[in-house]
This record gives C-alpha cells, structure tokens and sequence, in this order.
C-alpha cells in the first residue's frame, strides 16, 4: 500500500536540518519547539529511521537524515511552486526590490527563486546599493520593498536581524597597524561615520586614504593592503578578513538589517515577498515589528 509523505513535517526537517537548532527552526517557521518536535517524531516513526544526531548540543543529521535532505528539499519547492500555481495565478505584475549590496547574499538569491516559482508571472527587480540611496528611492516611490543596515530602524520598518560591524582588510594585511588609520569607503556609505566617530572617541588619528562611489574601487584598494574598512559581521566577502587587532582598533557599533514595504495598488504581492524574507531570516512578522518599536 502506498504511504504517503507529510509535506508539514519534511519543511520542519529541511528547517532543522538548516538551522542546526529545533528552536531556530521554529522561530523560522513561526511555530512552537514542541510542534516541531512533534512532527520530526511522526516523521521518523513513519520512515522508520532516526534522521538526527542529537548527542551533541545541536541536532546532525544521520546519514538516513542526509539521504532525505536532498528528496526534502525538492519536494517542498514543488509543493510551494503547485501551490503558487493553482491559488496565484491571478498575481502578475512587477515588484522592485532595493537591497544593499553587503546583504545580498546569502539569502536573497533563494528568496527569489522561491517567489519565482509561486508566483510566475510577478516579475521581481533587484536593485542594489547603499541604505542611504535606497531609502531616498523608497521615499520617491520607486522601490516596493527594500531592506537597508542602519543603527536604528524607524517606523514603519521592521528589524529582521541584528549584526555587528568588524574591522576587515587584506588577507594576512598590515595596513591597520598604521596611524593614523587609513580608511577606504565610498562616498554613500552610511558606516563611515559611525567608523569615524569610533576611532575619533578612542583617540586615534584617521585619514580616508581611499574615497569612490565605487564599490569594486574600495575592495581593490583594501584587498592591496592600502587601506581598511568595515563590514556586517555576518557578510564577510572572502577577499576580506576580518582583522584580529587585540584591542588596537575601537569596537564598533551594532548594526540592524531592515525591512520596510511600501504601501499601495501592490501590497499584498509585497506582502507576500515580506513574508518570505521574513522566513529567510528567521523571524516573524510580529517579531519585526516589536522589534523596531
């Protein structure tokens, strides 16, 4: 007799199995750790085999655990894409998604090939740039959604996460022993004065040795060892490595990734990307906005 997957708990599995966490993967999915544990327990027990390692402090998938992954993921794209298909088919149009440059990856990329497939006809514009740059487009109407790094997250916005900025330069790099400080940054950047307050407030000497509207400019300059500069901790590119200087350079300030939607004719399609960055980082509506309070 054929039996018969639950695509509930083969999303649970594939949100476990990502976040390592049973309690991660809840938030991500906005459901209760018990739920969760539930439906892997009902997962197991209907495979007949034990799909996670829990021996050490986090979860591991068993090599059963690993065999299914791959079957998992594909089964819930499918699902979504069917699910798309057959209940949106009505959406068409096109959504401009404004995104800074250093938070592109690593999620991005997978949150629009999942709209993609539940909503074909939406067609999704990425535009990338600096926060400073994107909230002016948002301003003129010319973004329905974007997600920015900044210090604070005013309303209407919603944070989604919260990193920190780091010290980063040339791999193996000895320009950050220099003084005064020789920094690199373009000319948008909304981190250069955060940067420049902090070395400021610990008492050393700066120059900005490089200065371009030009991304690659900045990281061919630091990537030489010229120069610094800063980056979430959380992107690191990896022409950069983040500087151990055991205390020679000031710690620098929290950084928050947000989330603002436009209002308007589109919403509910904006709505529906919202939700999805949402899932990508973990959080939920709810959680966005309390936090941005």
């Amino acid at each position: 007799m054929a039996r018969n997957l639950d695509i509930t708990a083969l999303r649970s599995f594939v949100a476990v199995a990502d976040e390592g966490k049973v309690t991660a993967a809840a938030g991500r999915l906005n459901l209760t750790q018990s739920a969760v544990s539930m439906q892997l327990k009902r997962l197991e027990e209907s495979l007949g085999a034990g799909l996670f390692d829990r021996s050490g402090r986090g979860v591991a998938l068993t090599a059963e655990g690993e065999l299914l992954l791959g079957y998992a993921r594909r089964m819930v794209a499918l699902n979504d894409e069917i699910w798309g298909r057959m209940t949106h088919a009505d959406y068409e149009g096109e959504l401009t998604l404004g995104v800074p440059h250093d938070i592109v990856y690593p999620h991005i990329p997978a949150v629009m090939q999942r709209f993609a497939r539940a909503f074909p006809r939406v067609k999704v514009s990425l535009t990338s740039s600096f926060t400073k740059r994107l909230k002016e487009e948002f301003a003129r109407g010319e973004a329905d959604l974007i997600l920015t790094t900044e210090s604070n997250v005013a309303a209407p916005g919603e944070v989604l996460a919260e990193s920190h900025l780091v010290w980063v330069g040339a791999h193996g790099g000895a320009a950050w022993k220099g003084r005064p400080v020789k920094l690199a940054y373009e000319r948008a950047c909304i981190f250069r004065a955060l940067v420049q307050r902090a070395l400021e407030g610990a008492g050393l000497d700066w120059v900005m040795a490089v200065e371009s509207d030009q991304t690659r400019s900045v990281e061919a300059a630091v990537s030489a060892d010229l120069a610094i500069h800063t980056q979430i901790a959380s992107s690191i590119p990896p022409h950069f490595e983040i500087i151990q200087h055991g205390g020679a350079l000031p710690d620098l300030p929290p950084i928050r990734i947000g989330l603002y939607r436009a209002e308007g004719p589109k919403r509910e399609m904006t709505d529906m990307l919202a939700e999805m960055i949402r899932e990508a980082y973990g959080v939920g509506e709810a959680a966005g906005r309390m936090a941005a309070e």
